[in-house]
Parts: C-alpha cells; structure tokens; sequence
C-alpha cells in the first residue's frame, strides 16, 4: 500500500475541520444556511492556508444530495466522489497551465450545458492570476451573468495581477497566515492520532518555520519522522532545519549586553558549525529583541508561549531601550546584506559588530579601559585596540598635551561639559545626605544612582513625595505608569540604599506630579544648553558676516556639539 503524505491525508474534508479562518467560514457558513448564494467566490492568501481546500468544500455543500448546507453528509454518492476527486461536474482547471484564451473559450463552451451529476456545475480555477488579459476578457461576460446551474470558485495568491473588472464580479475572502500557537496544536492533534511520539518544543520549530502556512508545516512533520526516525525529537528538528538553538540567540544577546565581541565571534562560529540558515538566525535574534522591548515597556504583555518569559525579563533589565531600538532597526535593515551576500556568515557577524560598536555604552567600555588592565594591552572586548582607537594614537590634542605636561589627568567627559555650561559638578563619591533629604536634593543625586532598564525609567520619571523612616515615598508620573510593575520595587530598594549607603525602602505610588522629576531636569538642562549654544553662534562674528553676505538665516534645529566639549 503506498504511503499518503499527511498534508493530503489531514486535508480537512469540512468546514468543522478547518484549522484558523474562521472569519471566512463564519460567511461561507452563513450562506449556505440561509441558501444566499454568490455566483463567483474568490479566495486569497499566500500558499498553504487552505484556499483550495475551502473552495473543495464549498463545492462539496453546494452538491450534497441531501441539500445544500453548511454540514455535507459525507455519505452520497457526490460527496464521496467530490472527495476522491472524480466527481464530473466539479471542473478543477490549473490557470498556470492553461493561460491562452482558447483554453478560456474551450472551458465556456461546456457552461450553457446542465450539470451531468450534481445540482450544480462548479469551476475551480486555482492561480486564476496566471490567466492572460484575453482570457480575462473572455471571461467577464460569463462572470457577470452566468446561467444559474454554474458556479465559480477561485483561488489566487497575487490579487493585484487581476483585472478590477474580474474582482469587482467576485465574493472575496482574504485567507490569513496561521499562527504558530494554531499551527502546534493542529499538529499535535495529527501526530497523536498517527500516534507518533513527539517534543512540544520541536513543533513550535516546525511551526516558525512554515511562516503560517499549515501545507508547509505538515510537509516539514513528513520530512522529521524520516529524519527522527519515527520520533520527532527538538534536537533533530533543529537540525533538520539549519536553525540555531533558542538557547544560542538567547546566548548571543547576553553577550550583546556584556559587550563582549570575541564572545560573540565564537558563537557565530559555533552555529556555522550546525549548518545554521544565517537568515533565519537573524530573524529569531529580532523576534527576541521586539520581545525584550515589550518586556521593557509593557511587562504583562509578554508572549510567554515558550515558556520563557523569566528569562525574557532578565534580558530586558539588562539593556536600555534606545539600545534595543539600535539593535532592531540595524537589523532590519542588515537582512538586505544576507540577502545580496554570498557569504551569509560573515554578514550576519558584520550585522551584530554594527549593533556593538554603534551602541553609545561599548564606546565608553572602550575609553574606560587602561595599558595595565586586563584585556586592555592587545584586544578590547575582544577586538584589537589598535583598530578601535587610531584617533588615540595620532598627534595628541592641545587640551590633551597641556593636562600631560603638568602631570594631570585629562578632565572626564561629563567634567568637561559642566565646564563648558557652567554646571556645578557634584563629587562622585561623596557621601549622600539623607536626613533631610526633599525632591530637590533627589534630583541633585539621581546622576549618581547605579540603576539601569525599567527601573531606571521609573525613577528617572518620579518625585520624591516624602520620607518615613527608612521608607522612600515616590510618585510615578501617570503618562509612564505603564513600565511600573511590584515585581521592580526589590531591585528600586537596592540601588536608593546603595546610593544613601543605609537599607532603605521604596514604595511606587502613580498619579499626578507636582513637582520636577530628574528626567524633566535633565530635558531643562539640555534645552537651557542648546539655548545658549545658539546664542553663543548667533553672536560670532563670522556668522554674522555669513549672514550679512548671504542673506541667509540660523536654523536652530541644526546647532548641536560636534565633539566631547561640547562645541558646535
């Protein structure tokens, strides 16, 4: 007996059995139950979705011989026929194949005649978008008005190649991608009834891959009992497939966060090593990153269908959400480089280096490292430091060789700016005075908190409302409630006591603010700064002879620091 692939032997044979869809049956249903009958029906969706198969059926209720409904019997001699494909009034034609008009006028000639068998006489016409401009025309007069014992069903995957004339005759169903949840639990139901042992983990592979097609994924099941010998196990699916281990993406990710780019190479290399579709493992990198970035924003709103949803979280409090952002966006735009690249490995680690070395917290790793610590003599994160740091090794700057020749040592970043813009500077390691301590002595020591993530958003975005003991009383501001949840409030704890060196507790309140929070601060700062940036370049006195000279206007917009000492 030969063997029957399971996509052809799970094809669902009513509407019942139908996986997903179900605002495509809810009207086909309906119509068939209230004997409201359309002459033309077209179905659309990308392959594997069931267009074709909806069409069969639909065909099927139309010619049951108990009457047309919505639940054909199964039992007749039409429905039984329909179902063996050699039923004489359902017309199944390839337009693929049959693309010339004389195979369109062939097809009409037979349309005036009565049915042979059923009550009704149907046209399947599958990739209807293959037929020529003249079969179209050929078509629409008996479109529009065909004899009442003749219906016609269509299937296309590229609407837009159909003439508007052709939709506008037409039902239309638009067919959706499945999701991977419906996806795994069809398939489980179909492997347990072939009682055919399986991991659920290597279904959700099998499922991802199809990219929402249910023809694909049952097609993929075929090929693991072959290569699973029988039992569909995660390891051997993944392997099937090319795919890298979630546990990898996950591990590339960690390191992305460590900023650890030898780590990262060998990673690389370890998946090269499985065969691994770069393609496909720079897609499961970005599913992760939009992932982390709801955890960052919307916590509860995390898919936790893998299970994984701790380690989601851990992930998320590791990044900021501008570096995540940076990472989804290099990404997107990097799939062009596997896609034009005959080296797919090397563009996917060209991929991640960009992620690494464009983000504003690897730079300042790099800086941070002196000769005589580790790592720092021949590589930094893994990358000689000869190529991250050739500005370093030209002639030193001015400002650079005067600090050098007295001895001292070059003034910080953030030292330098407070020097330029008149600020203050606060001693990074002086002690914090809590008795006392109001929202205006908050905002002075919020810069000096050691917090990062979610939590630092939170408390970026609070007011210090007032102090009970050892209790910390802050009031979220209601436009940023959504990022809070009770789940932070040990690790808030943590960073207020290790600021003010005294175990200390925090309590999260949302509502109104009265009063400036640090992230407000800060926003009054920079616009303070830019203000007198602006200032400063309107007065020189080259820019106002450009001006004079060119009749030419200042747009501010533009003005911004152009190096660590903030000049423009």
């Amino acid at each position: 007996m030969s063997y029957q692939v399971l996509a052809r032997k799970w094809r669902p044979t009513n509407f019942s059995k139908v996986a997903g869809q179900a605002h495509v049956l809810k009207s086909l249903q309906n119509a068939l139950d209230n004997e409201r009958l359309h002459h033309a029906y077209l179905f659309i969706g990308t392959r594997g979705v069931g267009k074709t198969t909806l069409a069969r059926i639909l065909a099927k209720c139309l010619n049951c011989e108990r009457g047309v409904s919505s639940t054909p019997c199964e039992e007749c001699n039409s429905c039984v026929e329909i179902n063996e494909g050699r039923f004489i009034d359902l017309i199944e034609v390839d337009a693929a194949s049959r693309t010339k008009v004389e195979d369109t006028r062939e097809l009409l000639d037979n349309v005036q005649y009565a049915p042979a068998r059923g009550r009704f006489k149907v046209y399947l016409i599958d990739e209807v978008h293959m037929l020529s401009n003249h079969s179209f025309n050929a078509l629409l007069k008996t479109l529009e008005e065909p004899p009442p014992h003749v219906k016609f069903l269509f299937a296309t995957t590229d609407p837009k190649k159909l003439p508007v004339t052709v939709l506008s005759r037409c039902l239309q169903f638009n067919l959706k991608n499945l999701s991977p949840q419906l996806i795994v639990g069809y398939l489980a139901q179909v492997l347990t009834d072939e009682k055919i042992e399986f991991d659920e983990d290597a279904l959700w592979q099998v499922a991802v891959a199809a990219s929402g097609s249910m023809r694909d994924a049952l097609t993929l099941i075929d090929q693991a009992i072959s290569y699973c010998q029988g039992k569909i196990k995660r390891e051997g699916v993944v392997e099937m497939l090319g795919v890298p281990e979630q546990q990898q993406v996950y591990a590339l990710l960690e390191v992305m966060a460590k900023k650890d780019a030898g780590e990262m190479i060998n990673l690389v290399n370890l998946m090269a090593e499985k065969t691994t579709d770069f393609m496909h493992a720079l897609d499961s990198f970005l599913s992760l990153l939009h992932r982390v970035a709801i955890a960052q924003v919307l916590p509860k709103a995390i898919d936790n269908s893998y299970g994984d949803r701790e380690q989601i979280e851990e992930l998320a409090s590791k990044f900021t959400g501008e570096d995540i952002q940076l990472y989804y966006q290099l990404g997107v735009k990097g799939r062009d480089d596997l896609t034009f690249t005959a080296d797919t490995k090397s563009a996917f680690e060209m991929i991640l280096l960009r992620m690494l070395v464009f983000s504003p917290e690897y730079v300042d790793t790099a800086q941070k490292l002196q000769p005589d610590e580790p790592g720092a003599s021949g590589t930094v994160n893994g990358i000689k430091k000869k190529n991250l740091d050739l500005v370093h090794e030209s002639e030193p700057s001015p400002a650079k060789a005067t600090y050098e020749k007295h001895g001292e040592a070059l003034p910080s970043k953030n030292a330098r700016h407070r020097e330029q813009h008149g600020v203050a500077e606060t001693p990074k390691q002086a002690d914090k005075n809590f008795n006392g301590l109001n929202n205006k002595g908050w905002l002075r020591d919020y810069s000096d908190l050691v917090v990062d993530g979610i939590a630092a958003n939170v408390l970026a975005n609070s007011q210090l409302n007032k102090i009970e003991g050892d209790t910390l009383h802050f009031l979220l501001d209601t436009k940023h409630s959504s990022v809070f949840n009770k789940e932070l409030i040990p690790k808030l704890s943590r960073a207020v006591s290790d600021l003010y060196k005294r175990e200390l507790n925090v309590i999260i309140t949302i509502g109104e603010l009265t009063k400036e929070t640090p992230a407000e601060l800060s926003q009054r700062q920079k616009q303070e700064s830019h203000k007198k940036m602006v200032s400063e370049f309107e007065g020189d006195k080259n820019v106002q002879e450009l001006l004079r000279h060119f009749t030419g206007t200042v747009v501010e917009e533009t003005i911004a620091p152009t190096n660590e000492s903030g000049k423009s």
